[in-house]
């Protein structure tokens, strides 16, 4: 049974707002980083939520070598 589809709008602005990173940039990477899981998936079940965990990373990585 595949998992239901998060709803994007959400998720980018739960990121953006935990990054505080604006939610044009969070969207952008968001989508590319989907799209790269997609096309080398075998289960699509969780890539959604895969993609959102590594965007976040990535943003809050950002952040602390700014600090």
């Amino acid at each position: 049974m595949s998992q239901p589809e998060p709803n994007v709008d959400e998720v980018v602005r739960s990121i953006a707002e935990e990054t505080d990173t604006p939610a044009e940039t969070v969207s952008r990477m968001y989508a590319d980083t989907l799209a790269e899981f997609r096309q080398e998936a075998r289960v699509l079940d969780y890539v959604p939520l895969f993609a959102a965990k590594k965007v976040r990373s990535e943003l809050r990585h950002r952040q602390h070598r700014k600090h």
